[in-house]
């Protein structure tokens, strides 16, 4: 079975026990204060702190920021609220318990939910299962229709229209994560310089508003079983907003690397998608265009974004870590990551194409 790995918390991430028992035992999550509380931490991900604990035979999912974080992009109660309200009519928004601000409990505001059972296929766990490419075919038909299905929800009918103001959501986009990227610069990427612009200069001006997910991949979404034909839930719901659904989908082309790209994107990007049986970017563009009934003329426009996009989350992070406010050793060459993306944004730019980019 392959779970999402959990293991012993890093140092410096701590979580304060005693607090967080009277907590759960305030709103009725634990019977007795005294009960062993024990807290591992999910080893997946590069963002928000995700832990995992268990008490009296019960295990919830705890979320909260990174420590030294700044707060934009980091808000429990903004993701806490996206799964509580998806979670009525949409059945992969994951349960919701208890939202958290107050401060003094655990230092940030955090909110637990549901401990989700199933398979979550990260790029390790796909080789060591040795996931067939028939099996590939089923997973990537599943993900997309799961894709598909979030957005199409009516935002304003499960009560988040209020989420985001999707009207100019494009041009803020290309502008914010152009001033985050400057921000956090640490390194001369050439690319970088050329893909704002770029992206500046060849926007779309319309374009479709609904619900978008911002981080849609295949280790961010549970599947039920191997049969692999369910996705019991969604993940990550921090950046979730309203906006283009194809600024959502040129996010999940930028992490879709595959067996055909340059060695350093799947090196940089590793991801089940580079194993036999999985679509190749254009393929999986066709299809989402079938089953949404939208246009993906200005495809290039979105992938790059994409790239761009993940290029200065990467940046951020090691930002971060390179100012020792995280310590944990895999942020270390997140900057050639982000340059990586910038020079791969580029190609795909000057050869007006989404594949077979080298």
């Amino acid at each position: 079975m392959m779970a999402n790995p959990t293991k012993p918390v890093r140092e410096g991430e701590e979580l304060n026990a005693e607090s967080l028992k009277a907590f759960l035992h305030e709103k009725n999550l634990i019977k007795d204060i005294q009960s062993e509380l024990a807290i591992s931490q999910f080893s997946n991900g590069y963002s928000n702190l995700t832990y995992l604990l268990q008490c009296e035979g019960l295990e919830y999912v705890l979320r909260r920021p990174p420590f030294a974080a700044p707060k934009r992009g980091h808000d429990m109660g903004r993701e806490y609220k996206v799964l509580s309200n998806l979670n009525r009519s949409f059945d992969k928004a994951p349960k919701t318990y208890v939202f958290c601000e107050d401060v003094q409990v655990l230092g940030a505001p955090f909110y637990i939910m549901e401990k989700v059972q199933g398979h979550i296929l990260t790029a390790k766990a796909a080789i060591k299962n040795e996931v067939s490419p028939q099996a590939f075919k089923t997973i990537s038909d599943t993900w997309l229709n799961a894709f598909v299905a979030f957005h199409s929800i009516d935002y304003q009918k499960v009560g988040l229209e209020d989420l985001g103001r999707p009207k100019g959501y494009v041009a803020r986009q290309v502008s914010n994560w152009g001033k985050q990227y400057m921000a956090a610069a640490t390194d001369d990427v050439p690319a970088a310089q050329k893909v704002m612009k770029w992206m500046d200069e060849n926007q779309p001006e319309s374009y479709d508003h609904t619900l978008i997910h911002n981080d849609f991949k295949y280790d961010n979404v549970v599947f039920s079983d191997d049969s692999w034909l369910t996705i019991s839930a969604i993940l990550d719901w921090e950046m979730c907003t309203l906006g283009d659904p194809l600024m959502d989908l040129g996010t999940s082309l930028g992490y879709w690397t595959t067996a055909d790209d340059a060695d350093f994107m799947k090196q940089g990007l590793p991801s089940p998608t580079v194993m036999p049986g999985n679509p190749s970017r254009s393929e999986i563009v066709h299809q989402y265009a079938l089953k949404s009934g939208r246009s993906v003329d200005n495809i290039v426009f979105y992938y790059a974004y994409g790239l761009f996009k993940i290029a200065v989350i990467a940046q951020q992070i090691y930002f971060r870590y390179k100012h020792g406010h995280t310590q944990d050793p895999k942020f270390a060459n997140l900057n050639k990551a982000a340059a990586l993306c910038c020079n791969n944004a580029w190609q795909a730019i000057q050869k007006n194409k989404i594949d077979n980019l080298y």
